[in-house]
């Protein structure tokens, strides 16, 4: 586990470390040492009260999700669109936010504007002081996101919920704001905190079915450095007097869980009655180095895999899921004091399931070898190939080692610390992250002087009179970062036995593709993408904002909407003993369009011997999901057999279209005996 210098112990641990002798939540989370953006996590508690406004309020996605709203009981008192005055909804337009907060008075702001637009509302609302701002936006670039959060730590007005966000939504108060769907959400029991969408959203459903609703629910979003973390949701739902019983719902990529984990921990230790938690976690079976779907699901040198953080929350004493089908039976369960039990339930201690959660299909972990190889592109990322990237490190007068075998390597990269939602640099005195540091450094950092340098120097046990290559190497390092807009520059380096000089001997360089397909910018970049290095199925579907992502030794092929119910199913299949050939993400909507086109792409794979398609019906309607896959059956002409389970928004009425087809579809609601028909079908088909 990585700590950060110059704290002397791992973050997992430091983020409550100054809180151990406390009583309760409350007192925990007052006398925690907040900074200055830390005393404005008490604005996400919206509820009837929360006066909202709509930043491009008359588009017409604002506009369809504010009539929702309002008529769900949400008080939106106006909106804004950049030098336009007037009328809409019958609500009051004004042509800043500062005009806005002036004479509307908003608690929130929806931010309903497109990703190359999203970084300058989210700024404009910040120099406004409202105190809530939600974006929603996906695909704004990491770049932006830095920028916005070297803002936000120096103010303590305002709160950021997302980016690549679904929303925060009050049932108990009627308040959203977000696009969930309003018919999952009723008044209840239970508090959602959540990094996915789609997750949350079955989430809800379930605790629905179960009797329990729901009080809040909070939607960090996917994205790489979220405005609002796992752990700061928790943190509000634990101190909230409507909320009951938690869903917490994590994935790879980051220390959130590991910190939430450790507020779980601190929680139960000091409550007398605490709240049952319930908890998630998706892409335990996620590729190495690949980003799945959400543009904060990847691991960074370092950060934990899946299955540690589902150890690390169920030793907290959270209940683990494998499934959100399955939070509403077993929070029920523990709120009536009743230990749950059955298939893909495990409590701290206990793993009631045949052959154990997430232990059918765990992988290794990767060799830097494999992890490189393994790091193809995808829509939030370019990776370039080592060649290119010498080419690159070259042109900036990086050195680049000449010696054949350049003896002992050492980690060295530029990348964030989605805990301090900083830069920073990582180091290790040897190749590999197992005694890797942080050191992070202001965004706006122009010169050495602004590098903890001394420190990285003596963490990687570097010999004297190294410091002035190190700081050659680590500052254009920092410039390609920020100019180029990478997300990992990831090198090994060795020292020159003759010269003492610090020279490059490998390059791993990611770099932000939404700046470009966003924004228009780093076209310089976007040509160095080595797409003959690419899987050519997987390319294919790029432009169709479909993420499709081979996997090893399977034979299911799946067809998901939303990254994180994609990540979940191949999980959930692996432990109901299948084995998933993709993971596929068709997106938060799925069309008609999109359906045939992930059928076509599955099908070029000769391994697949069925198909899973697990639709949960949020914002995309069941029974046009149900056409669609009707429809591509019929003019593909497949053979493969399908299986499809459709929850959520006009499910029965998706479900009889598939089972009325006279096709061979096989239609179910519950995910276990869909996944038990999609293994018996794959397995007789080889």
């Amino acid at each position: 586990m990585f700590r950060s210098v110059p704290r002397a112990r791992p973050l997992r641990y430091v983020s409550i470390a100054s809180s151990r002798n406390l009583g309760s939540v409350r007192a925990l989370l007052q006398n925690h040492r907040y900074s200055s953006y830390d005393s404005t996590l008490k604005n996400l508690k919206i509820g009837s009260h929360t006066r909202v406004i709509f930043q491009g309020f008359t588009g017409k996605q604002a506009t369809a999700n504010a009539r929702e709203s309002l008529e769900w009981g949400t008080k939106i008192v106006g909106g804004v669109r950049p030098g336009r005055e007037g009328e809409h909804l019958g609500l009051p337009v004004l042509p800043s936010v500062r005009e806005a907060m002036e004479v509307l008075k908003p608690d929130a702001t929806g931010i309903y504007v497109a990703a190359h637009q999203a970084a300058g509302a989210i700024e404009e609302a910040i120099e406004a002081e409202v105190p809530l701002i939600v974006a929603v936006a996906e695909h704004i670039p990491l770049h932006d996101i830095l920028r916005i959060h070297s803002i936000l730590k120096t103010q303590s007005t305002c709160r950021l919920v997302g980016a690549n966000s679904p929303g925060i939504i009050s049932a108990t108060g009627k308040c959203r704001i977000g696009f969930q769907p309003l018919p999952c959400f009723e008044s209840g029991r239970i508090g959602i905190v959540a990094r996915s969408g789609t997750l949350s959203y079955e989430t809800a459903a379930s605790t629905l079915r179960s009797g329990l609703g729901q009080s809040m629910c909070i939607g960090v979003g996917g994205d790489i450095l979220p405005g609002t973390s796992l752990k700061e949701g928790l943190q509000i739902l634990l101190e909230d007097g409507n909320t009951e019983g938690v869903a917490l719902i994590g994935e790879i990529g980051g220390d959130a869980e590991l910190e939430a984990a450790d507020l779980i921990k601190e929680y139960r230790a000091k409550t007398e009655n605490p709240k049952p938690i319930a908890a998630l976690v998706g892409g335990v079976n996620a590729v190495p180095g690949r980003i799945m779907g959400h543009a904060g699901a990847f691991a960074l040198p370092g950060e934990p895999s899946a299955t540690a953080k589902i150890e690390a929350l169920k030793a907290a004493g959270a209940t683990i899921v494998n499934h959100p089908s399955r939070f509403g039976p077993v929070l029920k369960s523990l709120l009536d004091g009743v230990t749950p039990a059955g298939a893909g339930v495990a409590t701290s201690g206990v793993i009631s399931q045949r052959r154990g959660m997430h232990t059918v299909a765990r992988r290794p972990a990767p060799t830097q070898k494999a992890l490189h190889q393994g790091s193809r592109g995808q829509r939030r990322s370019i990776y370039l190939t080592q060649n290119i990237a010498f080419d690159l490190l070259r042109r900036r007068r990086i050195p680049i080692t000449k010696t054949l075998s350049p003896g002992p390597q050492k980690l060295l990269a530029v990348t964030v610390n989605r805990s301090t939602r900083s830069p920073c640099i990582i180091a290790s005195p040897t190749s590999d992250a197992s005694q890797a540091a942080k050191f992070d450094f202001l965004y706006g950092a122009s010169s050495a002087q602004d590098i903890p340098l001394l420190s990285v120097a003596q963490h990687l046990e570097l010999t004297p009179g190294s410091t002035n290559s190190l700081e050659n190497v680590l500052s254009k390092l920092i410039a390609l970062f920020k100019e180029k807009e990478a997300f990992l520059l990831e090198t090994r380096v060795v020292q020159n036995l003759s010269t003492g000089a610090i020279e490059i001997a490998s390059a791993h360089l990611g770099f932000d593709d939404a700046a470009f397909r966003s924004c228009g910018r780093q076209a310089d970049i976007q040509a160095l993408r080595d797409l003959s290095a690419e899987d050519e199925a997987e390319v294919s579907v790029e432009k169709d904002g479909i993420v499709y992502i081979k996997l090893e030794n399977g034979n299911i092929g799946t067809l998901v909407n939303g990254a994180g119910l994609a990540m979940n199913t191949v999980d959930a299949l692996a432990d109901a003993g299948g084995r998933a050939a993709n993971f596929l993400d068709t997106g938060g909507k799925a069309t008609s369009e999109t359906v045939k086109r992930s059928f076509e792409v599955i099908l070029t794979d000769p391994r697949v011997k069925c198909i899973f398609v697990n639709i949960f019906g949020g914002l995309t309607r069941g029974d046009m999901i149900a056409q669609g896959v009707v429809l591509a059956f019929e003019e593909l002409q497949m053979s493969v057999p399908v299986v499809v389970r459709i929850r959520g928004t006009n499910e029965k009425e998706g479900q009889n279209i598939i089972a009325e087809s006279g096709l061979p579809l096989f239609a179910f609601d519950d995910f276990d005996e869909a996944a038990a028909k999609a293994i018996e079908l794959a397995n007789k088909g080889m």
